[in-house]
């Protein structure tokens, strides 16, 4: 089977003036990821917005069909590769952190809200996700859904394995001192779940946030296949379902768990 090629855009950096500037960055991040033979490009958390936006967030929340779905979808169709991307959704009275994923024909392919919160601005901003397990396909590889701080929890990368996940996206707002998450816990999380994770982070400053930067791909066999530093960036790795396969058949925790011995956790 034929490896899919991802590239994972870091920035830029910084609030953006408004979503028609992330727009054009995007359509040019997609061109390079295009250019260098990528099938899906992933972006960081809010990517359509910014981060740091205080109670502003509401108000440029928009639906999962709206105008940034819209133009993201007719970049995605120009140059033939799917793209995930963050965004505030809003759903009726409800904000969300949400994730969504357009495929390489511009169709809309899957919608993550993020259901574990972190810190004020978040659990104040955005109402939880409820659903955990987003997926979809994608040139035959099995694609789930996250968001920052999720991936920091086991159990949501865990429930992800279980239910068949190969490639996972988690686009990100990691902000320094915590680069921990990308340099040990995001690569550990692929091993013992036997998956491959896209980890696409925020650089620069936003108020008083400053981010860490260092999104990666991270592979099954605990290796980082590709590493981005502390600034704008656009890396470009392969997730080969063939290594996939074989470190599953070296690593059998999947296998070995015995789930009767864990009901104290739920």
């Amino acid at each position: 089977m034929t490896p899919l090629r991802i590239a994972l855009c870091q920035g830029p950096s910084g609030v953006p003036a408004s979503t028609a500037d992330s727009i054009a960055a995007l359509a040019d991040a997609a061109r390079r990821a295009a250019a260098a033979g990528a099938r899906l490009l992933l972006t960081d958390e809010l990517f359509l917005t910014g981060y740091a936006l205080g109670t502003a967030v509401a108000g440029l929340a928009e639906p999962a069909d709206g105008p940034g779905a819209q133009a993201v979808a007719r970049i995605a169709a120009e140059h033939g590769l799917a793209i995930g991307y963050g965004y505030p959704e809003r759903d009726g009275a409800e904000v969300f952190n949400s994730l969504q994923l357009i495929g390489p024909d511009g169709t809309r392919l899957a919608n993550y809200r993020k259901t574990h919160l972190f810190g004020e601005y978040e659990t104040t901003s955005f109402t939880p996700g409820r659903d955990l397990v987003v997926q979809a396909e994608l040139d035959g590889v099995r694609i789930g859904l996250l968001i920052c701080y999720d991936v920091e929890f086991p159990e949501a990368v865990r429930a992800h394995a279980l239910a068949g996940t190969e490639l996972l996206l988690v686009p990100t707002a990691l902000m320094r001192p915590y680069e921990i998450v990308p340099q040990t816990i995001v690569p550990a999380r692929a091993w013992e779940s036997q998956l491959y994770i896209a980890y696409a982070n925020r650089c620069g400053v936003e108020g008083d946030f400053t981010f860490a930067g260092l999104s990666c791909l991270a592979a099954p066999d605990g290796t980082v296949r590709a590493r981005a530093g502390a600034g704008e960036d656009l890396v470009v790795a392969d997730v080969d379902p063939e290594l996939l396969r074989a470190s599953r058949a070296e690593n059998t925790y999947l296998g070995d768990r015995r789930p009767a011995l864990y009901t104290s956790l739920t």
